[in-house]
């Protein structure tokens, strides 16, 4: 016999465009927890910030042109990268200052797009905090493609991401190529920023990309099964976070942020308040691995 409290709270999954959304929601759960692991382990949270504010004028231009907005966040991110590391080589900054500087100037040229249209307050509220509810199939079909991807590519270079995170020397002497591990990283990164854009917004992005990994970090020192964990508590999250913005009647993208954030927050208390058995091991810092397998 069904519950009827429990069917009224699952009501909203009776609608298309929810599921739609939920199963999107998945899908950028799993690619963040995968690439978020790596970005707390190397502390690299400032570059996933910078990213998705980097790709604003990208979706700005995009969204006054008519054009896919995935396609225009993607090109503003790697204009980003590139120039992010372009600085950082032939005007000898600093990784942080490069960024820095980067950071301001696309927020500033985002904004500027956005306000020389006709929709500033429309557009601005959309590519801030995002729209899950009108992921359709076709956004289903590019969230399943980077998702694979994504995985793809950090089973493919675990190792040298590995040692790349021990120290990018090792990285070099082992013959692991440090610099495409970094390439990759960065790519990894920009990949997730993109493809989580629509479901959160660019403001909100790097909460769903950290917060599950960091909910996920006490409970393991291994980094698949931390990649694993983080992609439940992401997906859980995602789905909770649906159902308190449809039933508190609040910005999906944000309740979806909250929620996750809200969980790194539980997991943390609930593992000060019940210590699990760790392996005997030292811990390890942030910007280092936990193991290598």
């Amino acid at each position: 016999m069904t519950n009827p409290a429990l069917g009224a709270l699952m009501d909203p999954f009776a609608h298309g465009f929810v599921q739609r959304a939920a199963l999107g929601g998945a899908l950028v759960a799993v690619l963040c927890g995968v690439v978020g692991t790596w970005v707390v382990v190397r502390g690299m949270a400032f570059l996933g910030e910078a990213l998705a504010h980097g790709m604003l004028p990208g979706v700005a231009l995009a969204t006054v042109l008519g054009a896919p907005v995935l396609v225009g966040g993607a090109l503003g991110a790697a204009v980003m990268s590139v120039g992010i590391t372009a600085l950082q080589r032939r005007g000898r900054l600093s990784y942080d200052t490069s960024i820095g500087l980067l950071f301001v100037a696309m927020l500033a040229l985002g904004v500027i797009v956005v306000s020389h249209s006709g929709s500033f307050a429309t557009d601005a509220t959309t590519i801030l905090f995002g729209d899950v509810l009108a992921i359709d199939e076709t956004d289903l079909v590019l969230l399943a493609v980077a998702t694979a991807v994504g995985i793809a590519a950090a089973t493919a270079f675990h190792r040298p991401l590995v040692a790349l995170a021990i120290d990018p020397r090792i990285a070099a002497v082992l013959d692991l190529g440090p610099r495409s591990a970094r390439a990759v990283l960065v790519a990894l990164v920009t990949l997730a920023v993109v493809a989580s854009y629509q479901a959160v917004g660019s403001l909100l992005v790097v909460g769903l990309l950290l917060a599950p990994a960091v909910a996920a970090g006490p409970w393991t020192d291994r980094i698949p099964t931390r990649m694993v964990l983080a992609a439940v508590i992401g997906v859980a999250s995602f789905v909770v976070g649906l159902l308190v913005s449809w039933h508190a009647a609040t910005a999906a993208g944000a309740s979806i942020a909250a929620t996750a954030i809200a969980a790194a927050a539980l997991s943390h208390a609930a593992h000060a308040a019940f210590p699990t058995r760790r392996r005997a091991s030292t811990p390890v810092p942030e910007r280092s691995p936990c193991t290598t397998d």
